[in-house]
């Protein structure tokens, strides 16, 4: 069974996309997505064609990714339709597309998220994070785009300083800056002064959404974070692998609650603002989120030594908690807390993943 087949993740599809929105501002628009193959790219461009044929919405959808071999099989669904174009692209090259004319929102989702890259290709996380986003706001600006959309990270917010149980917009923790886990969040925080630069210089419209510790059904196998990992495992039937004593403790969201979210900012969202999207349902400390996903696996949770590549990708952040009032404030709610979401993903994965096989997939990525 294919992901868009099963019955689980069709109902996540459509609950998103039937969720008290103003999508008018999409009828008859273009949408430009980076990262279009990702765990939240592919899900928003699911729920966004269920509305064009649903609600004959006819929002062109165009998708940006780089392997045009992995969207084939994962929009083989679209393929025919007159609302859908796979457009081939490194967001490290300018784009140039004369034949596009004005789109009317462009959402940069395209970011190098597995930690074990962050170690092993530190100049490609911060390039594709730094110029990527430079040219994806370029694009919009001169494509007259409504509004530009820049899915940052709440990695930007660095170590908490002891003084904040969660963490609001206005916060900025600790960033060693001279270390390489460090391009990550350094880029990403440079991504939003750069939209901050387009607003004011090129007076281009532009909001930020700061995803937390994002999952879902279509989680990339290979993807090297904890959580993508302790899924992985289970799905798999082996024990879960703890690397650490698991008491950091974060944020995470369910991929449906984040594109949600994502939606809410994209339309409900004020020019130059951040939203962090989280809901405190979903904050657990990692050793709580293992033994979630080993109960429903019928396994237990093992300790091990993580290598030097995999230590040097983490995370220093011990606690990452945060605040989502702005974003509720929009009229966003979250549908679902870390324990269903993780058993609703485990559930839809053993059922099979966008290629039809979730074993198969394990084991080409091991």
């Amino acid at each position: 069974m294919k992901l868009f087949e099963n019955t689980l993740y069709q109902e996540d599809v459509s609950c998103t996309a039937e969720a008290k929105l103003p999508w008018e501002k999409l009828q008859d628009r273009s949408v430009l997505i980076s990262g279009a193959s990702g765990l939240i790219g592919s899900f928003l461009i699911d729920v966004l064609m269920y509305r064009n044929s649903r609600y004959d919405m006819r929002c062109r959808v165009y998708a940006l990714g780089r392997d045009e071999e992995k969207a084939k099989h994962r929009f083989s669904g679209y393929q025919d339709s007159e609302w859908f174009a796979f457009i081939p692209w490194d967001i490290n090259e300018p784009l140039v597309r004369e034949d596009m004319g004005t789109v009317d929102y462009v959402l940069h989702l395209a970011s190098n998220t597995h930690p074990v890259v962050y170690a092993m290709d530190p100049i490609g996380t911060i390039t594709t994070n730094i110029i990527g986003t430079n040219h994806m706001l370029t694009f919009a600006a001169e494509h007259n785009s409504s509004r530009m959309l820049f899915a940052s990270s709440n990695e930007i917010y660095g170590e908490n300083r002891g003084d904040a149980e969660k963490f609001d917009e206005g916060y900025c923790g600790y960033i060693d800056c001279n270390t390489v886990r460090a391009g990550y969040p350094e880029s990403k925080r440079c991504g939003e002064a750069l939209c901050q630069a387009y607003i004011q210089q090129k007076k281009l419209d532009a909001v930020i959404a700061r995803l937390t510790r994002s999952y879902g059904p279509t989680m990339q196998m290979s993807d090297t974070k904890a959580i993508s990992q302790f899924i992985r495992k289970g799905i798999a039937g082996e024990d879960i692998v703890l690397k650490s004593a698991g008491t950091q403790y974060y944020s995470y969201t369910y991929v449906s609650d984040a594109v949600l979210g994502l939606l809410t900012v994209l339309l409900c969202g004020a020019c130059g603002e951040a939203y962090n999207i989280a809901d405190e349902k979903s904050d657990i400390m990692l050793k709580d989120l293992a033994a979630i996903v080993a109960k429903e696996a019928g396994r237990k949770v093992v300790f091990e030594q993580p290598d030097a590549v995999e230590s040097a990708g983490y995370s220093r952040a011990t606690k990452a908690r945060l605040e989502s009032g702005k974003l509720k404030a929009l009229g966003w709610q979250a549908g679902y807390d870390i324990e269903s979401g993780i058993v609703r993903t485990m559930r839809v994965l053993k059922n099979g993943n966008r290629y039809g096989n979730v074993n198969k997939d394990i084991e080409e990525n091991t």
